[in-house]
This record gives structure tokens, sequence and C-alpha cells, in this order.
């Protein structure tokens, strides 16, 4: 069995990837694919990643996890999906890191479904503006401890990545950029659901629909009812074109509510986030999917 798990991250697809996966269930399931979102993570896997740092999880706890494995022979893939795999929002800035515990819970996993192929999606955002959100969600006690406590210049997703590398080495990891999304989304639920190229998805443009003019929601369905003979990269490339052109400012572009973040902080995050993705696309063991990466 193939286990995907998607862990967002946090303040990244807004839930409309598991919208994506549950309007297209017909496909999943006619292709081997099983689905479980978040209301089972809370059931099943919430509570032993939560006690970690505690101990070991109980054997009964374990093999609750175990039997989320399907049954049907007819199902070679279970993709699981919630934020919060990696780790909750009140974890998310901790100890220096972003999501400490994401490597440990990983390799809990990993042991858990022995034997079966485990793999982790994560859509990655840009500190600069993914830093202020997560503050402003937490409770002004803990934020303030953050505050204390943490240099938030040195704050970046390679040392989140290289723990769950480190500690769950069997665990393959496939990355995004957030801010590409909108273009590759078909890419993204097709890997995460480890379908082929060709496999048509309901909804494949919706997000970036959602985000251009009406003129450019009519090219992105003209470029979309030619897509099999445009071929994906001149597609994607359509597709980019179209967003530079029609993109709505008020629907890309958000206000960071959080005192004395500017745009020179958010400015100097995105230079490191840009250098921060170009060692996670050469980093062993991750894949990175964007404009020129091929699904599986």
């Amino acid at each position: 069995m193939q286990v995907a798990i998607h862990s967002g991250a946090a303040f990244t697809d807004a839930g409309l990837l598991l919208k994506s996966l549950q309007s297209n269930a017909k496909t999943l399931k006619g292709n081997g694919v099983a689905l479980l979102g978040p209301r089972r993570f809370r059931q099943v896997f919430k509570a032993p990643l939560n006690a970690l740092n505690e101990g070991p999880p109980s054997p009964q706890a374990i093999e609750n996890m175990k039997a989320q494995i399907p049954g049907d022979p007819r199902f070679n893939r279970l993709v699981l999906t919630t934020t919060d795999f990696v780790g909750d929002i009140q974890t998310a800035i901790k100890d220096g890191q972003f999501f400490p515990h994401a490597g440990r819970r990983l390799a809990l996993l990993d042991e858990v479904y022995d034997g079966h192929q485990v793999e982790l999606f994560i859509g990655l955002r840009n500190p600069g503006s993914f830093i202020p959100k997560v503050l402003m969600a937490l409770p002004e006690t803990l934020r303030g401890d953050i505050i204390r406590s943490t240099d938030l210049s040195c704050l970046s997703w390679l040392t989140m990545v290289e723990d769950i590398r480190d500690l769950a080495p069997n665990v393959t990891v496939t990355l995004w950029a957030n801010e590409d999304s909108p273009l590759i989304w078909g890419d993204i639920v097709r890997n995460l659901c480890g379908l082929k190229e060709d496999i048509t998805l309901t909804d494949e443009f919706s997000l970036l629909s959602s985000l251009v003019s009406t003129e450019g929601q009519r090219k992105i369905l003209d470029l979309a009812g030619q897509a099999e003979t445009l071929g994906r990269a001149t597609l994607l490339n359509g597709l980019a074109v179209v967003f530079e052109e029609h993109a709505l400012t008020e629907e890309i572009e958000e206000e960071l509510d959080y005192p004395g973040w500017s745009a020179d902080i958010v400015g100097a995050f995105s230079e490191l986030y840009a250098q921060d993705l170009a060692r996670l696309k050469t980093m062993p063991g991750v894949r990175f999917l964007g404009r020129h990466s091929m699904p599986k």
C-alpha cells in the first residue's frame, strides 16, 4: 500500500485541496485511491502524535492507526489529508523553528506503516506572510513567548525538511510553493493521488479562475479545452501568461495585520525564501513540484 500524507502547511490551500479530492472522489476510487480527511485525523492520529513528548503511543493507538489501511484489494493508495500531521498551529513556531516535532511525527508514522511506502506532501509558504499569520492566530500569551524567545529572521523551512529527512529517511517528501499552486493545481492533486498525467480532473482550474478577471477566466477555459493538443508545458506557460495579465489584485494580495510587519520585512524574507526553495529542489529524497516538474 502507498500511504500519502498531505499536511498543509497551515495557511496554504485553505481546505481547497480536500474539496478538490472530494470533487474527484469517483476518479480516485476508480484509480484505487482511498481518501481519509481531517475527521479521521482527529479520531485516530491527533492524540498519539500530540503525546509523543510524553512517551510512545499505546499498543491500541498503534493498532488504530494501522487499521486505517484499506482492506479492500481494489485500493492500492491511501491519502490522508489535514494541516496537522506535521504539527498544529500551536507548534508552528516553536524552539526557534517551524514545526519542530515534524520529524518525530513522520518517523512514528513510518514505523506504524512499516512495509508500506510512506510519502509526505507539503505546500510551503513565504515566511514573510506565514509568520505574521501564525502569530495572529495564537493566544496573546503564547505569541508573546514566541516573540521573546525566537529570532524570527532565522526561521526557515529548511530545518523542518532536514529534520524529516534525518528522522524519517524512508519517507519521500514532495514540496511545492503555495504561491505556484494556482498554476500547478492539477499536478498537486495527481501527484498526491498517484494519478497519471492524462487523468482528467474536475475543477482543475477553478482556483486559478477565482483569481483572475472575467476575460482571464474565458482564456483559461479556452486553454483548458486545448489541453490535450497543447501539451503540458505549453498549457502551463499559457496559464502563467493569463495569470500575469489578468490577475485581480484584491484576490492575490493580503493585508498582514501584524504590528510592525512592513513590506521591507516581507521583501527580505522573500529573498531568503527563494534561496531556500532553490536548496530544497536539490535536496536528496525531496521532490519539488513546479511548472517544469512532471507527475509520476
